[in-house]
């Protein structure tokens, strides 16, 4: 047997007749196995560090993991230093290579280099250009000396010039022991830093919107209405997360109630003022209702005008699959508006719906009792490859240890997410459609009690509560019960698909209320001032998010917020 032991941390032989340094814990019952206990916690410390660098941390957005945090003291240093972070975005080998398939991903990157370049040059350049409002600077750690009585565990100014002496030599370091902080790995540390920066709020605010509202420049007019509108609810997100976590409030299912807010604002939109969204997505919307377009229009010139295009209800009545009963129905419609009766010779009140009636709606079915479950399969399968993608690629490229380890759970894990998702928007159409049929019945059936003078108490209902059914706030709420659907979505998907759902209702609500006079016209620049006040709300709400990512909880146990917070963390707060 050999005369010495290794040491597993630090790799050095140990002569065994050497006397432990842990005899004197052991006499008072700590005892310790000498081969698999860590020598020291320096050793365990830099153990954490030599991991840290051993990972592939260098990516084309990151910082390196440990990197220090940079204190600039003069406004050429913060200049170098801007556009050493704007090269680093722009000039890597990588984003090279990827500029040279398209202007886009030249814009995109453009864009990302310049908040980069401007963001990092103001918020180091604020605290020296007002130096009014600089923090005191932070004093160093004192030791304590053999003739010292000083409580104070910090240097004085002439402690600080003289240093330790022979008469009066370092001994030990005086911190009191309610103030002693962990030995923390160089990442963290480099978090810490950033957290306790000499900044104010307020500096990260003016940086982030004046770096956002000119970086959006670069974008084309028809891309930067989308990046506006994601980074504003980003900032909205952050904003209102380090709100509630900061003062212990929650609401519960707070993304269910985003999502069916602005479903419901989406869904009149769609039907009403299809103005007031982007073509695509009405076209979109328009295939996963699976509702004839002709329909679409119909209601909406029903309900504006109280009229409608004959050419739309030729072609409803041309389509192969219509029943019989349904085309009978819309060419009674016809016949009444090309000829409407006389109403002095009429012995039974005739309806004319402000509305598209179900014929319309659902030509194929003549009950509306059979739509939702047609509804449900129809747009099931028309959705399930796409959620299929979603859910098993990332599963399989981007968790590739696991999948190795146990594929079938993964792959299962998978299929029943996009099962899962599928039946989501498939509960979601279902939910509208039948609420549109069933509340157009009740009005028909509560109009013509009302007109045939029934002596039922229904035939008593207000006229106005009646009416509400056919108003047109009557489409708005149908919206936000379907948004409930969420419920059927798994919960950690929830806040994205709200946060997916929200520009689009937000901008439908912003077009209506302009149109009316209420909010102002924001010209050509009202991209760019969304772009800054969104980046001003998500940059005043980064040191709040690093202080989570110390400690990961909940959301923070996400691989994309470790993603985002390590991205923001690594562009702008170096």
């Amino acid at each position: 047997m050999d005369s010495g032991s290794l040491t597993p941390l630090t790799g050095v032989n140990t002569p065994t007749d050497t006397p432990s340094p842990f005899s004197r814990r052991a006499l008072e019952g700590i005892t310790f196995t000498p081969r698999r206990a860590m020598a020291s916690f320096d050793n365990l410390v830099a153990l954490a560090n030599h991991q840290e660098k051993l990972k592939e941390a260098r990516k084309i957005i990151w910082r390196d993991r440990g990197e220090p945090v940079v204190e600039l003291p003069t406004l050429k240093a913060c200049l170098e230093h801007a556009a050493a972070g704007a090269l680093r975005q722009d000039l890597r080998l990588a984003v090279i290579r990827h500029v040279m398939f398209g202007l886009d991903t030249l814009r995109f990157g453009l864009m990302i280099g310049t908040f980069t370049s401007i963001y990092k040059f103001l918020l180091n350049a604020l605290p020296l250009l007002i130096p009014a409002l600089n923090h005191p600077p932070t004093l160093r750690p004192r030791f304590k000396r053999s003739d010292d009585s000083s409580e104070t565990p910090f240097l004085s100014d002439a402690e600080e010039e003289d240093g330790p002496t022979a008469e009066h030599p370092t001994t030990t370091l005086r911190v009191p022991l309610s103030k002693r902080n962990a030995r923390l790995s160089l990442s963290t540390e480099a978090q810490l830093a950033l957290i306790r920066k000499k900044t104010k709020r307020w500096h990260a605010a003016i940086a982030g919107g004046i770096a956002g509202g000119l970086a959006i420049i670069w974008e084309t007019r028809g891309r930067r209405g989308v990046i506006a509108q994601q980074l504003f609810v980003r900032g909205l997100q952050a904003s209102y997360n380090a709100y509630t976590t900061k003062r212990n409030i929650r609401v519960p299912n707070g993304d269910v109630l985003v999502f069916a807010l602005a479903c419901g604002q989406i869904v009149y939109g769609f039907l009403l003022r299809p103005d007031t969204l982007p073509h695509s997505y009405h076209t979109w919307i328009g295939q996963a209702a699976k509702v004839p377009p002709e329909c679409v229009t119909m209601n909406h010139d029903l309900v504006r005008q109280g009229s409608f295009n004959v050419t739309d209800l030729d072609r409803l009545t041309s389509r192969k699959d219509i029943t019989p009963s349904n085309y009978t129905d819309l060419l009674s419609l016809r016949s009444l508006l090309l000829s409407p009766p006389d109403p002095s010779t009429l012995t039974d009140p005739i309806y004319f719906p402000h509305y598209a009636p179900c014929s319309a709606v659902h030509p194929a079915l003549t009950s509306c009792a059979s739509v939702p479950l047609d509804r449900f399969f129809a747009v099931f399968k028309w959705m399930l490859p796409i959620y299929g993608a979603l859910h098993f690629v990332p599963a399989v490229l981007f968790k590739r240890a696991a999948f190795m380890q146990d594929p079938g759970k993964v792959l299962v894990r998978a299929g029943l997410g996009s099962l899962r998702s599928s039946a989501f928007l498939g509960v979601c159409v279902v939910m509208y459609q039948s609420i549109y049929c069933y509340k157009h019945k009740l009005h028909k059936f509560l109009t013509l009690l009302r007109f045939s003078k029934s002596p039922s108490l229904l035939a008593r209902v207000p006229t106005p509560l009646v009416e509400a059914l056919i108003s047109k706030a009557s489409f708005w709420f149908p919206g936000f019960i379907a948004g409930l659907s969420l419920f059927v979505e798994e919960k950690r998907r929830r806040g994205e698909l709200a946060m997916y759902v929200l520009p689009k209702g937000l901008e439908s609500l912003w077009v209506m209320l302009r149109g009316k006079g209420i909010v102002f016209k924001t010209g050509n620049w009202g991209e760019s001032a969304l772009t800054a006040l969104g980046m001003a709300m998500v940059m005043v709400s980064v040191p709040f998010y690093l202080s989570l990512s110390l400690f990961p909880s909940g959301e923070a146990d996400g691989l994309v917020f470790r993603a985002r917070i390590r991205m923001i963390h690594s562009i702008c707060l170096v």
